[in-house]
């Protein structure tokens, strides 16, 4: 399990999509993309979904997403996408009151119980007192994280790091 914070936009695609019984059909996608802005996300997807789609497709809407966080599986049956609603429980140190605030995260797995034991893994390494408020499965097909071309080598580190 790993997670990475980003700037995420979920982005909905529209393609001619062959099904399984050779037939062609209209259908809209959605996917997350990491990126910066919304031209970026725009021009990230298109290039993502070139590798995939044969013919024309249409980016039919860009948002930002609700989270910036998101917990990737390394199961290879963990094939959907999971909103976690968490609250985060802390102790107002004047009034010694319990304060809750809420964040969301994007978590792969292959069910809700999936995904709970997922946000247990991530979060029970912290020290944060915590309460799943809701988890709710998405249509997101997939999430394409921006990565360098540059790949280090020995000889491209700094001396010191050698």
């Amino acid at each position: 399990m790993r997670s990475r914070t980003s700037t995420w936009f979920e982005t909905r695609v529209r393609y001619d999509k062959t099904m399984e019984d050779g037939q062609m059909k209209k259908v809209i996608e959605q996917y997350v993309v990491d990126a910066f802005s919304f031209s970026e996300a725009e021009e990230f997807i298109t290039e993502e979904m070139s590798h995939y789609v044969s013919g024309e497709f249409d980016v039919k809407a860009i948002a930002p997403a609700t989270y910036g966080e998101i917990f990737f599986s390394d199961i290879d049956t963990d094939d959907k996408w999971f909103k976690a609603k968490l609250s985060f429980i802390t102790i107002d140190e004047k009034t010694e009151k319990e304060k809750r605030s809420s964040v969301t995260y994007l978590v792969q797995a292959h069910s809700v119980n999936g995904a709970v034991k997922h946000v247990d893994e991530v979060m029970g390494s912290t020290m944060i007192d915590y309460e799943i408020a809701a988890i709710t499965e998405t249509r997101i097909m997939d999430v394409f994280e921006h990565h360098t071309g540059k790949k280090e080598t020995v000889e491209s580190k700094p001396e010191y790091e050698q």
